[in-house]
C-alpha cells in the first residue's frame, strides 16, 4: 500500500521539488522464520516486567529480522492520513541523565534529532502514536519503548521542538526523546511506523554520535 501511495503523491508533486532516488523501504514485514514445535521450551519463560518498567505494555519488536539503516540515512514514508510524503533522516543521538530541565525516570534519556522534509504538493505530517504509528526505541532485547514515555515528554528541546504538518518543499529539525534504563540505552534501533502500518528503522550507536551532538547539549543546557 505504501508504494502505491508514494507513487501517487509523487505524481502530484510541485515542479520545483527535486526528488532524490527512493531509499530502500525497510517497512516490509518478514516472517519469524521459526518452525512450530510441540516440545516444551528448554529454558524458563522470561519473568514479568515490573509494572513501572519502560516499555511495559508496548510489546516487542514485531519484525526483528528486518535490516536497519544507518544513522544519517534518509527514508521516505507516507504522511499522516495517507496525505503527502515525508523524507525522514535521523541525524544525531545524545545520551543524558538530565536534559531540558528534567531528570530521566529510568536513568538515561536518549535524544535523537532528525531532519524531516515534505516532498509532495500537500503538507505532510507524522502519524501519531495514538493513531497506531509514531516512534519507538527498540532496546537490545527487543523491547519497544514509545517516545515521550517516562519523563521524556517533559524535556524542553528548544529549536528542535517542532510538530505538526510540514509545508511542501520545506523541512524542519526535530527531536524525539526516550526515557530508558542504562541497559536499554546501550545502543538499539529507532523505528517509525506510518499510517499504512509500514515501518522504517535505523540502527542507533551506543555512544553520542552525529553532527549535532554539541548543539543538542547546548540546547539542553549541558
Amino acid at each position: 500500500m505504501r508504494k502505491t501511495l508514494l507513487a501517487a503523491a509523487t505524481a502530484t508533486a510541485v515542479a520545483c521539488l527535486s526528488l532524490t532516488a527512493c531509499q530502500n523501504d525497510s517497512g516490509a514485514k518478514s516472517p519469524s522464520g521459526q518452525a512450530p514445535t510441540t516440545q516444551a521450551p528448554s529454558t524458563q519463560p522470561p519473568t514479568t516486567a515490573p509494572t513501572d518498567a519502560p516499555g511495559d505494555g508496548a510489546g516487542s519488536d514485531p519484525t526483528s529480522g528486518t535490516v536497519a539503516q544507518a544513522l544519517g540515512e534518509p527514508s521516505r514514508t507516507v504522511g499522516a492520513n495517507t496525505v503527502g510524503i515525508l523524507e525522514i533522516t535521523p541525524m544525531t543521538v545524545v545520551y543524558l541523565k538530565d536534559a531540558g530541565g528534567q531528570s530521566s525516570k529510568y536513568g538515561t534519556f536518549a535524544v535523537v534529532t532528525m531532519d524531516e522534509k515534505s516532498l509532495s504538493a500537500n503538507p505532510a505530517a507524522e502519524t501519531a502514536l495514538a493513531k497506531g504509528g509514531g516512534w519507538h526505541w527498540i532496546a537490545p532485547n527487543g523491547t519497544l519503548i514509545a517516545e515521550g514515555a517516562g519523563n521524556a515528554a517533559r524535556v524542553t528541546l528548544g529549536k528542535y521542538q517542532h510538530s505538526g504538518a510540514i509545508e511542501p518543499g520545506a523541512h524542519q529539525l526535530r527531536a524525539k526523546v526516550f526515557d530508558l534504563t542504562p541497559a536499554q540505552a546501550g545502543g538499539g534501533r529507532l523505528i517509525y511506523t506510518d499510517g499504512t502500518d509500514s515501518s522504517d528503522r535505523w540502527s542507533i550507536p551506543a555512544r553520542d554520535s552525529g553532527p549535532q551532538v554539541a548543539d543538542i547539549k547546548a540546547e539542553l543546557n549541558h
